[in-house]
């Protein structure tokens, strides 16, 4: 047997030796390029683990090879903290296709720039583009909608594109802050609004946890009718198989067992990071175990033990005994993996603890402090879900080992 690397890559984000499945969901961008007038703009949502950020990674070279051009940039609580900071996120992201063009004296920049001013032979780098903005009259609102056209205009004088998508991972953390009169999604969407309403092909592509697409609709309502939710679920059975076996099809490696197969798409449930995981500590835990000449299965126990610490735990640790409680009482429910309600964790407390919870309001506040550590998420139907994979599994795993 030949020297194995193995080439199965568990991280956040990190790209896998082959993407499984998601052809629907391709599908759906495709069409989403082909508008004449951006009517729909992309929402990719999911939970952790899902895999939403190769997903949306993957949808890059499906726009270029469109013709389109694509800016694409994790969002972080502070590019949202204000307009100022949204704004500058954008002259950056911006900057990085227009610095290379050069502009002349005849590129029209008012009101941006005063007819006065020269501004031949430079280039359109990020402080040209913060001073666009900073010059441009009035409210944010104008200043954003002034740098985003000026930049198309350039952009397509130079060289004819269809359009720029602008794709933002975590959008989750894209957030208005009205007690501190700061209201930086609200201006993202007003002026993606405005500006495709006038004929510019600039679509937005935004991944995010579940939370992602209620944020949106409480900030403007007419979100509901600017995007396309595409929700990302776990892999099929038979895509499943091919995430585990594509990768080393061709090495000169360890091979898997059906028997083995069948065991990682039950741990992972179909969901690719875990996919990721298992295979590789299965991979490890092989080539130890025929180096010394023994026997090779999945080592359940192991994995579980170690997925437990490394991605489990300190998703956990922030939490009460009394929140640690509320997560135990819906472990308990056959729906815990899908949907639940509040009702339903008040009665499955009466029968499973000793001082169980007596009203649904104490339990949505509960829920509500969980959902701020990331643990559960409130959908727009009113019920609630776990935001974590498999957590409930997770749950039931400590509860037995107690």
């Amino acid at each position: 047997m030949g020297a194995f690397t193995n080439p199965f890559r568990p991280g956040a984000g990190h790209q896998p030796p082959y993407l499984a499945g998601r052809h629907r969901e391709t599908d759906q961008f495709k069409k989403l390029l082909q508008q004449e007038t951006i009517l729909e703009n992309l929402v990719l949502t999911g939970l952790r683990g899902v895999g939403k950020t190769v997903l949306l990674e993957s949808f890059k070279p499906v726009a270029l090879e469109e013709g389109w051009l694509w800016i694409g940039m994790d969002i972080n609580e502070s590019s949202s903290f204000s307009e100022e900071n949204l704004a500058i996120r954008l002259c950056a992201d911006l900057s990085v296709i227009t610095k290379s063009i050069k502009i002349s004296s005849q590129t029209r920049w008012e009101p941006g720039f005063t007819s006065q001013e020269k501004v031949e032979d430079q280039f359109l780098s990020f402080e040209l583009l913060q001073r666009l903005y900073q010059k441009t009259p009035g409210l944010p609102l104008d200043k954003l909608k002034a740098l985003l056209q000026t930049c198309w205009e350039v952009l397509n004088r130079s060289e004819q594109f269809k359009g720029i998508v602008f794709a933002y991972d975590e959008a989750q953390n894209l957030s208005d802050h009205s007690e501190q009169g700061r209201y930086p999604l609200s201006l993202l969407l007003d002026a993606f609004q405005s500006l495709q309403k006038m004929g510019l092909p600039l679509m937005l592509a935004l991944s995010g946890l579940p939370t992602l697409f209620p944020k949106l609709v409480e900030s403007r309502t007419f979100s509901e009718r600017m995007f396309r939710i595409v929700f990302v679920e776990s892999l099929s059975v038979e895509d499943s198989r091919e995430a585990i076996l594509k990768p080393i099809e061709e090495a000169d490696a360890v091979k898997l067992s059906e028997e083995s197969v069948a065991q990682i798409i039950h741990m992972s449930k179909g969901y690719p990071y875990f996919i990721q995981y298992i295979c590789r500590e299965v991979y490890d835990a092989f080539m130890i175990r025929w180096d010394k000449g023994e026997q090779a299965s999945v080592p359940v126990a192991e994995i579980e033990e170690k997925l437990d610490t490394d991605f489990f735990a300190g998703r956990c640790a922030r939490t009460t005994d009394r929140q640690r409680e509320l997560l135990s009482v819906i472990a308990g429910l056959q729906n815990c993996d899908e949907e639940f309600t509040v009702q339903e964790i008040v009665k499955n407390s009466r029968q499973q603890l000793e001082k169980p919870f007596s009203s649904s309001s104490l339990v949505n506040q509960m829920l509500a402090a969980l959902a701020k550590q990331g643990l559960v998420f409130k959908n727009r139907h009113g019920k609630y879900s776990f935001a974590v994979p498999l957590l409930g599994t997770y749950i039931r795993r400590q509860l037995a080992r107690k």
